[in-house]
């Protein structure tokens, strides 16, 4: 934080009081103050942040302080005017208001952060992602992985402070707070053409928040981004990863956009056109008329890749049995399991169901 903004703020303030003012940092150093002759000096009464909350206003032997600070953050800054009085405070209290004002602004404009959360909420015209990134610093044609980490409860500075320990430098990684569920995080990749890099990634930031904290997270993971300006666009895969693999595989903790198949099809497909579909596959009998067990030896099926022999292995029946099964499978919906074609119709009108079921429609 320059001094040279807060010093800005005084020259304007010093006419509508006759206290000396100003800042000092953490360690009761003048930052800058209305007495140009104290910028650098110490107050021998400052004796760091005090008082029950953070911050409040207090007094010590010959000055009124309040601390100014980052949201979510240390108060690193506290204003201090000349007096004890009742006058004094309220000064303390005005100038600690423009202060605040005036340090939020600049870090606003010159933290990175800040920037990258601008870009993935949509909150930057494309046209300014340049000028700002130059203005930062910024390098922008460099792989990037998205990752979002959505928390089974409400997160707390514990999780964050854990991401960015995993992460520190905070110059290329970020590790943003979006709402009281979701965290991204936004890493520098070596090589942008391998997906395993960004799911060993995600798989680290698993296992510390389960280890550590006994925190249990769904990790969605966005296609690399290679330019800045495609991380809102990639933080989007990594939203539509979470919600696909919440209807389609539900066992799994990190779904990576790129791994979503079929079901990411489905899931973009109008509800009314997966009810017209599921009434053109099932014209004899609705899907409903097949039992929970039907149904297992039909998932069974298709995870022994439609072999007979060791879905009936697995299942610890009879061939001739598991064969009566798909016979009658047959007979219900008039799909005959046992070959290609009709296998894939039976697989995604499955795969439809189970997606209207997560929609809440009735078929």
């Amino acid at each position: 934080m320059s001094s040279r903004i807060f010093q800005g703020v005084i020259i304007q303030m010093k006419d509508a009081t006759d206290r000396c003012m100003g800042v000092t940092d953490d360690q009761g150093t003048v930052v800058a103050c209305s007495e140009l002759s104290m910028i650098g000096s110490r107050l021998a009464d400052f004796r760091g942040i005090q008082g029950d909350y953070p911050d409040q206003v207090f007094t010590t032997g010959e000055h009124t302080y309040k601390p100014i600070g980052s949201a979510n953050t240390r108060q690193d800054y506290a204003v201090f005017v000349d007096g004890r009085d009742a006058a004094a405070r309220c000064v303390c209290i005005l100038a600690a208001v423009a202060f605040q004002e005036a340090k939020n602004n600049y870090e606003e404009k010159h933290n990175k952060a800040t920037f990258v959360k601008n870009i993935i909420s949509d909150n930057i015209l494309p046209g300014d992602v340049y000028v700002r990134a130059k203005e930062l610093h910024f390098t922008d044609e460099i792989p990037r992985c998205v990752l979002l980490v959505r928390l089974a409860e409400k997160a707390d500075m514990a999780v964050v402070e854990e991401l960015g320990n995993l992460f520190p430098d905070r110059q290329r990684d970020f590790v943003l707070s979006i709402n009281e569920n979701d965290i991204v995080v936004i890493k520098e990749i070596s090589n942008g053409q391998d997906s395993r890099e960004a799911f060993e990634i995600a798989e680290q930031v698993d296992a510390s928040l389960r280890e550590k904290l006994g925190v249990h997270c769904v990790i969605g993971i966005g296609t690399t981004a290679f330019h800045l300006r495609e991380l809102a666009e990639r933080y989007k895969e990594a939203q539509v990863a979470i919600e696909v693999g919440k209807v389609f595989d539900t066992e799994k903790t990190i779904i990576h956009y790129d791994n979503l198949g079929i079901g990411r099809l489905i899931y973009q497909l109008p509800t009314t056109l997966c009810e017209m579909f599921l009434r053109e596959v099932f014209k004899k009998n609705p899907i409903e008329s097949l039992d929970q067990e039907t149904l297992f030896t039909i998932n069974k099926f298709f995870e022994n890749n439609l072999n007979v022999s060791e879905t009936s292995r697995k299942l610890f029946v009879h061939r001739n049995t598991l064969v009566y099964r798909l016979e009658k499978i047959k007979k219900i919906t008039g799909l005959d399991l046992r070959e290609f074609d009709h296998a894939i119709v039976f697989k995604v009108a499955l795969m439809v169901k189970k997606y209207l079921n997560s929609q809440g429609e009735k078929y």
